[in-house]
């Protein structure tokens, strides 16, 4: 059995370790983790803890918006307006206890996920 200390220093290296690519994954797969979390939650009637899930996954919502470069890519002011709105359905899902917006939230976002996870295991193109 692993020490509780043990455990973060292998998150804590595997985070500063970790490609930009990856990182971006780790992420989106903590952001459905958490929403799935709190819908859960929701579904079972533990509103505080749906609260704090559904508010970790709006804070990565927010730290993935700021990090977006609306000047390196064509498709990324479409990401910011996806992201503006999990944002808001999250929002909506917390104060009205409504584990099925969140759910719907969560179904938009795991494809998203999946298709960052591919592009980051892809080799860098050669230039």
């Amino acid at each position: 059995m692993t020490s509780p200390a043990l455990r973060n220093r292998y998150l804590n290296d595997s985070i500063n370790t970790a490609s930009p690519g990856r990182l971006l994954v780790m992420l989106y797969d903590r952001l459905v983790l958490d929403v799935a979390q709190g819908e859960e939650a929701l579904l079972a009637g533990d509103r505080t803890t749906a609260s704090d899930r559904l508010q970790h996954a709006q804070e990565i919502i927010i730290e993935l918006r700021s990090t977006l470069d609306m000047s390196v890519w064509s498709g990324a002011a479409g990401l910011a307006a996806l992201y503006a709105y999990w944002l808001a359905e999250l929002i909506g899902a917390n104060v009205g206890g409504d584990a099925e917006r969140a759910r719907l939230v969560r179904e938009q976002i795991e494809p998203v996920r999946d298709a960052w996870r591919e592009a980051a295991a892809q080799p860098a193109a050669a230039g």
